[in-house]
């Protein structure tokens, strides 16, 4: 099976193409277009040429384009599924979720589409405004550069594509390599859906030269990019005035607080740590446990661990399978080796079946560690012992990321002295920091990255607002 570009409303055939390998078995899936740079031309071109198209066009018919992809995915749910299970080996029960997101994302656009409003100014609290009136509109901003990871692949390229077509902008979609199936099947929904020729572009190929090209070229006016911070600040450097969104690494912390009811929350952390095989931006990677907790909270947590289900991700009982590629599972061995090496004690896990790393369970982390201070993405969890939740507080905030932090407790004056103190985007309280619904603000701090998604927050940031005067003297 050949997948090629998508350009200007067609399928065009690239110059070179790249096999694509199944993560849980190494088969090949595809061959993949690899655009060059003459290919990522055609696509920006195509979207600045119909940026003017989409910013005259209604805001009902963004948002009935918009309703119509979110009810021919789910129509078509099952499919899309599976192509997220074979591409980036996410079990299938957990890509049918995704999916299901994804429709919800979709629908949040379309509902904001309607809603992109402005103000009016009351220009004579001034001396010298007299007889004015002025408003302000929310205008499109031309054309976004999308660069997406490979964790999310459909529900990500939706929190960029879907803000940005509900605002009236084009977009040149630069997928994941190891998942660029997704993003063909969600261009052609929009194509069925009626969005105009150019409005959405799918490129595929070298992350570097696409992304230098879009980062660089005149013609985008933002980039909201999803994955590394080496990446993310190598983007912002490179952008100059373009408007720039970042969501990079983290690594996620929850504090477990004297008092709580462990058996309730047992089963959501051990979700948390492991969901995806914890190739999540926001999975549960570091637990801080008071240390009167501390024993009944590890027992109970590795009984729970060692009942997941390893396997095939076709497979409806599979919640474990394999990571995204052989140097990930290599890369993550040898961090639990230095973790080892450093007086870390692998409770449950640290060995692989084939591509699959067994979910791990690391206790008495040192701090410097790189599966601590590190993004781990992968299913690897520790859990330290604190003497309180001060101490906690200062663990989970002694990292250079600030994404999502979560706390469990039953003392309301604890949740709001964490709320206030825990230095990060978003702070859950009595919950795990994995949870995340597609229309809540998200974003980070530090190296987390810059600016917020969430469909209203990213429109506001996919915008220019424009100040309208009237003399009336």
């Amino acid at each position: 099976m050949k997948k090629h570009l998508f350009i200007n409303g067609k399928w065009l055939e690239a110059t070179h193409y790249t096999s694509l390998l199944a993560p849980y078995d190494q088969e090949e899936i595809a061959q993949v277009a690899s655009a060059n740079e003459a290919e990522v031309d055609l696509a920006l071109e195509a979207a600045y040429k119909a940026r003017k198209v989409m910013a005259k066009m209604p805001s009902h018919k963004r948002a009935s384009i918009l309703e119509k992809v979110a009810s021919l995915l789910d129509e078509r749910a099952n499919e899309a599924a599976e192509l997220i299970a074979i591409e980036a080996a996410k079990p299938i029960m957990i890509a049918l979720g995704e999916v299901q997101r994804t429709v919800q994302t979709y629908k949040f656009a379309a509902e904001e589409a309607k809603r992109i409003q402005g103000e009016t100014l009351q220009l004579d609290a001034a001396p010298g405004g007299e007889g004015r009136v002025a408003y302000t509109v929310q205008e499109a901003i031309g054309v976004i550069g999308a660069i997406t990871p490979f964790n999310f692949p459909m529900n990500l390229v939706a929190h960029k594509v879907g803000p940005a077509i509900a605002a009236g902008n084009t977009v040149v979609l630069k997928p994941a390599n190891q998942t660029p199936l997704s993003a063909f099947f969600i261009a052609e929904l929009f194509h069925e859906a009626g969005l105009p020729s150019g409005a959405l572009n799918v490129v595929t190929g070298s992350g570097s030269l696409i992304g230098e090209k879009i980062v660089k070229d005149e013609r985008v006016s933002k980039i909201s990019f999803t994955g590394s911070p080496a990446v993310g600040i190598g983007i912002r450097n490179k952008a100059g005035l373009k408007r720039v969104t970042l969501e990079l690494g983290s690594n996620a912390a929850v504090i477990i607080d004297r008092g709580v009811d462990i058996d309730k929350i047992i089963s959501r952390c051990v979700t948390g740590a492991f969901s995806f095989q914890g190739q999540v931006c926001i999975s549960l990677q570091r637990i801080y446990v008071v240390e009167e907790m501390y024993q009944s909270f590890v027992e109970r947590f590795i009984e729970q661990t060692k009942q997941l289900k390893i396997g095939n991700p076709l497979e409806a009982t599979t919640e474990i399978s394999a990571l995204i590629s052989p140097k990930d599972v290599d890369r993550t061995l040898n961090w639990i080796k230095e973790a080892e090496s450093h007086g870390a004690e692998i409770a449950a896990g640290g060995t692989t079946i084939e591509n699959v790393l067994l979910p791990t369970i690391l206790l008495n982390v040192e701090s410097s560690q790189k599966v601590s201070c590190q993004e781990v993405f992968a299913p690897i969890v520790l859990i330290n012992k604190v003497k309180d939740v001060n101490e906690a507080i200062e663990a989970v905030n002694d990292s250079n990321y600030g994404l999502q932090a979560g706390i469990y407790t039953d003392n309301i004056h604890t949740a709001l002295d964490a709320a206030e103190n825990l230095h990060v985007g978003g702070v859950l309280i009595n919950d795990i920091p994995t949870f995340r619904v597609d229309h809540m603000p998200y974003g980070g701090v530090k190296e987390s990255g810059v600016g917020r998604e969430g469909v209203k927050y990213a429109i506001e940031e996919m915008t220019e607002k424009k100040l309208v005067i009237f003399n009336r003297n």
